[in-house]
Order: C-alpha cells, then structure tokens, then sequence
C-alpha cells in the first residue's frame, strides 16, 4: 500500500475540510500502487491526514475518503456500509425519499459518485476510478439498507456517460448493472405524474434538485398564464397547471423533451392544445419546440404578456474560465423575460452552472433588469433540494465558486417584476 506525501505549503483545501487533493500538491508517492488504489496520505511533515483513492492520471490525483484512519485496509465492507446508511438516513429525516438523490459524491463522503433513485431503480454515475472499483460494494450495501425499509430494487441502471470519465482514463460507459428493465420509469413528484427515461433521459433522466422549487411556484399559479422556458420534459410547466393555471406553454430546443413532456401532461389528464378539438377549453398546456433566446424577442414583438414567466436554463458554463460568456447568456434570458412579465406578475429564474457565481449572478439579474426599466421585489431564494447537501468546510462554502468540488450550485430566485417609473 502507497503513501502520498504532500509538499510543504500545499493540501490546504483539503486541510479546511475539502476532498481533493490536485497533483501539481503531492511531493511524492512512497511505495507502489496500481491507478484507482487506496492510499494513505501525509504532509510533508509525516501529519497524518487521511485515506484516499490514487489516480495519477486525473488532476484531481487523491480524492479523500476518510480523515479518521490511516490504514487503507480500513475501508471495507463495514466501512461503506455506514456511509451508506448514513447517506439514507439522513434523505429519511429530510426529503420525500419516494425519487430523491440517494448519494451525492463529496456531499456524502463518497467522492465521485451519484446515484439516484427513481421509485424502484436506481440509477448510478461514476467518475472516478477509485470509486469505480467499490462501486458494486457500494449498490449493493445500499440495496441492503433499502430492503431494510422494505424497498426491493427492481434494476439498477448506469448513466457513467459523461466524457469527463476520460480524465480519469476511463471510457463513458452506459448500461444495466444486473439484470435488464423497462427504462421508463413513471415517478409522483408533488403529485404529480412523469416519465422518467433513465437510459436516454438527460443525466440520470430527471432533475430531482427542483423538486421543492417547483412546488413553490404553485401559489402563483392558479387562474393565470405562465411560460415555462427551457422546460424540459415538463416539470415546472406542469407543477403550474397542478396549480390550477389558465394556460401553461412550455418551451425546448429539444424535440425529444418536448415529446415527453407532451406524454406526462396526458398522463396527468391536462388538456394539451393539439388534443382539443371545437371550443377553447378553460385551461390548456401547450408544449413548443424552439430556440428560447429565439422565441422570447418574437413573444415581446407581437404583445404577448404573462402572469409567470419561468427560466430554468441548463448551465451555460462548464469552466470558471467562461463565465463571463455565460453572464453574456444569464442577463438575455433575464431581460427578454422581464420584458414579457405583466406589470406585477412574477419572474422565476435560476442558474444550474456550479461555476456560475451567486454574487455575479445577482448583479447580471439587476443589470437585466436596469436595461428593462424593471423593478424587482424578490419574493424567496432557494437552493437545490435537501437530498443534494450543501456539504460547509472552511475553504468550501456556499456563495464560494473558487472551490471545484464546492456541492452547492443551484440558485433559485422567484421575484415580482413592477414597471421601474410605476
């Protein structure tokens, strides 16, 4: 078994609490070792600071997974088991654990994986190769506390897909772990009813961190006209017309979303526009494919105005490098968004982008909204739901993006939008 030495100075993100350690940190490496092994890890003093799994070829070359033990060996059986159970235990106490996100990477002392759980499936992604090497250890310690609560596992689906997997010197890779299903995989999310596709779905097949942002708009809905853009398959347009909302329309560039969100409003019994047939019904969801940064300057032009309009963009930036770009993105959408809000009407709006800064963020919004003679009353922020925690260190904290590995990274605002000279 291998010991990482760290150089004098260095490890002080994972010293504050972090999991990461970079290789351009490590001194040297006594001892062999294959990529993917759990090693131990000292300072350059001989302090010791924990175990981790070694991956020389990823930038992120240590990725910790205990401070309190020195001896690799230590991470067996009944060591993943606890984080296990304490990863479950904590999702009991503090969300809906019907479809939740079960395990969250760092969040959860488990770095580099996700799994969510979608009723009976569970879906997993995996992103590094120590981690890969426990991860069936991993599934089935977590089918076993499940049975514990009387949940049998139907299948297990893996979405390792994401080319990031190449820098850890591992192929994409997606398919059954055992035995195969049916990968559509209907969920009750605030009562209401989507399909989820977990094998060709976008990430694991659905966004479970919105679950309680979406129920939070529905007080605003009842009666009224909303747009949902970057709607996906569905979810926040049809928590609207849960609500009771005249007329929903949502919006995708993705024509395989917007199927799919046409399919889960029929499954709820909505009325979709292209099923009506003579008069106009009292409330109506509309489901369009197009380009949102298209769209909305079209809306404005001929007239159009909403009660609720909704922006739930994916990330526009995947690097800190990009943000200024994606700043460039944020304060359109923002703008283009308030302009089609009635006088008094709401405008929701949030980021997804981890590397987007919240501080950055809040004066591209302003700025949107300076442009759009606009004044904004922010009625609530939120963040993503309970079961993808906000793990707090010294060097890793929320409204902090300088930290990779920080878990915080939805911002969710619902804001009444008056006109500026009302």
């Amino acid at each position: 078994m291998a010991t990482v030495i760290l150089k004098k100075g260095e490890g002080r993100t994972v010293k504050a609490g972090g999991a990461w350690i970079y290789d351009n940190e490590i001194d040297r490496i006594d001892g062999s070792f294959e990529q993917g092994d759990l090693v131990s890890v000292q300072d350059f003093d001989g302090w010791p600071m924990g175990v981790g799994y070694l991956n020389t070829r990823s930038k992120i070359a240590v990725r910790m997974l205990s401070r309190g033990m020195q001896d690799p060996a230590a991470v067996d059986d009944a060591f993943l088991m606890k984080r296990v159970r304490d990863a479950w235990e904590y999702r009991k106490a503090t969300v809906d654990t019907s479809s939740c996100r079960v395990i969250f990477g760092e969040a959860d002392l488990l770095p580099g994986l996700v799994v969510d759980k979608f009723e009976d499936v569970l879906v997993v992604e995996s992103l590094a190769l120590g981690i890969d090497r426990l991860k069936l250890k991993i599934l089935g310690a977590l089918k076993e506390v499940l049975a514990e609560d009387g949940i049998t596992v139907r299948g297990i689906y893996e979405r390792s897909d994401a080319p990031v997997r190449r820098k850890e010197g591992m192929e994409p890779f997606k398919g059954f772990i055992g035995e195969p299903f049916d990968t559509e995989v209907e969920i009750t999310e605030n009562g209401v009813r989507f399909l989820v596709d977990v094998a060709d779905g976008q990430k694991t097949g659905f966004f479970l961190d919105q679950k309680y942002n979406r129920r939070a708009i529905r007080s605003l809905c009842k009666g009224v006209r909303v747009l949902d853009c970057f709607t996906h398959t569905g979810a926040f347009a049809l928590n609207a017309a849960a609500a009771g909302a005249r007329e929903v329309t949502g919006v995708d560039a993705s024509e395989l979303a917007i199927e799919q969100a046409r399919k889960n409003a029929r499954l709820n019994g909505f009325c979709l526009m292209e099923d009506v047939k003579g008069d106009d019904p009292d409330a109506v969801v509309t489901f369009k494919v197009a380009d949102v940064f298209d769209l909305l300057p079209e809306l404005e032009a001929a007239g159009e105005k909403y009660d609720v309009v909704i922006l739930d963009p994916p990330a526009f930036t995947k690097s800190r490098e990009a943000t200024k770009k994606a700043a460039k993105g944020y304060r359109e959408i923002n703008y283009r968004g308030m302009k089609l809000v009635k006088d008094g009407g709401f405008l929701v709006t949030c980021s997804c982008s981890h590397f987007m800064p919240q501080a950055l963020l809040e004066k591209t919004i302003q700025e949107a909204a300076r442009s759009a003679h606009k004044r904004l009353r922010q009625v609530e922020f939120r963040t993503q739901s309970a079961d993808h925690p906000i793990l707090w260190s010294t060097g890793n904290m929320p409204g902090r993006q300088d930290q990779d590995e920080n878990s915080y990274y939805l911002k969710f605002w619902i804001f009444q939008v008056t006109d500026q000279f009302g």
